[in-house]
């Protein structure tokens, strides 16, 4: 397997180097083949190539197998104009990486932020390449104006075509689960944005009879989710309801920093985890690497799914099973879920758990 590293930003490269230990402990292991290039994006791309992110390396991207992504600092790169390109954004605009999956689940040696005795095992299937994000729903230029300095007009870009692909994903995930999708809009307002988004849901669940399909208003959504997250197992939604979705159920689940992510389309996947690049505990290796890990685990399954590589498929589940045992000990445990130890020791300790299982 072939995989383009790209660090990044803020804690971005710390827990990229965890992953990294944690994969290539599993690849020994199992004696696959894993090669790794680097380059860079983000600030230090911008500080020696004056653009946080340059065309080369997107195009660079696509003859690999998959990328790891580390942490931006978005919000604080300059205007687009002066090299402050959203690294994330225009790889899923750039390589078409319309699926963020971003799944959730409480861990019964955890606590929650949930109400005791409830628990959680969903996943969140984002549209990722449109709707209200004014940097990637254009052409050319960008779905946000302003007409005078007092007034902002913001433009929202929802397809058939999009979806209708992102529906299928969430349904074919669901046929691998307990076989339930749920599609999340508001209709009740947007009518012909999120009718014409629950209209494709509808006809792609033609094609499953087999899972079935309930929708709910993106409101009454949010209320489910803290009360009875049970009820749910996996969720479609477009980007922003989606985006703001996965931030409140992995924090209910436990910490944002818990659940891992992905990005992906039919034929290129990209690591990515749920979490920011944290810029002020950058470099003191206390961040936690948990869903960084998870998220290059979800990556080198995509591609044994998709390669039809049982070895693979066996690395993301034994990483994501190490995580756990790991997890489990509270004296391996870093400092956000009440532990003491830092990124680097958790990455040995998962690599060491995968190296031994």
């Amino acid at each position: 397997m072939r995989l383009l590293v790209l660090p990044c930003d803020g804690i971005g490269p710390e827990i990229v180097e965890a992953s990294v230990q944690v994969l290539t402990a599993a690849a020994q292991r199992h004696r696959l083949e894993l090669s790794l290039d680097y380059d860079s994006v983000g600030f230090d791309s911008l500080r020696d190539h004056g653009t946080t992110l340059r065309d080369e390396v997107l195009q660079r991207a696509r003859g690999y197998d998959g990328v790891i992504l580390g942490t931006q600092s978005h919000a604080d790169y300059p205007a687009p104009e002066k090299g402050g390109r959203n690294v994330s954004a225009a790889f899923r605009v750039g390589l078409d990486l319309y699926a963020n999956v971003r799944p959730a689940r409480t861990r019964p040696f955890l606590p929650s932020n949930l109400r005791e005795g409830r628990s959680m095992d969903l996943v969140i299937m984002r549209e990722a390449t449109e709707g209200f994000y004014p940097d990637r729903n254009m052409t050319r230029g960008w779905g946000e104006v302003m007409p005078s300095p007092d007034m902002a007009l913001s433009t929202r870009k929802i397809t058939r075509h999009s979806s209708e692909r992102i529906a299928r994903a969430a349904f074919e995930l669901a046929m691998t689960r307990r076989k339930k999708v749920t599609a999340i809009h508001k209709a009740n307002s947007f009518h012909m944005t999120d009718g014409l988004f629950l209209e494709a849901v509808r006809h792609v669940a033609g094609d499953f009879p087999q899972v079935q399909l309930d929708d709910l208003l993106v409101d009454a959504a949010t209320a489910h989710l803290v009360r009875e997250p049970e009820r749910f197992d996996v969720l479609v939604a477009t980007n922003l309801y989606g985006d703001i979705l996965s931030d409140l159920a992995s924090e209910l689940s436990g910490s944002l920093g818990l659940a891992g992510s992905m990005m992906a389309n039919d034929e290129l996947c990209c690591a990515q985890a749920q979490h920011g690049s944290a810029p002020a505990i950058a470099g003191q290796d206390v961040a936690n690497p948990t869903s960084m890990i998870l998220s290059v685990a979800m990556l080198v399954g995509w591609v044994g799914d998709q390669q039809r590589h049982a070895g693979w498929q066996r690395v993301r589940d034994e990483i994501a099973a190490a995580v756990d045992r790991v997890l489990a000990n509270p004296a391996t445990r870093t400092r956000d879920i009440g532990g003491h130890i830092g990124c680097r020791a958790f990455g040995q300790a998962v690599a060491g758990t995968v190296a031994t299982a």
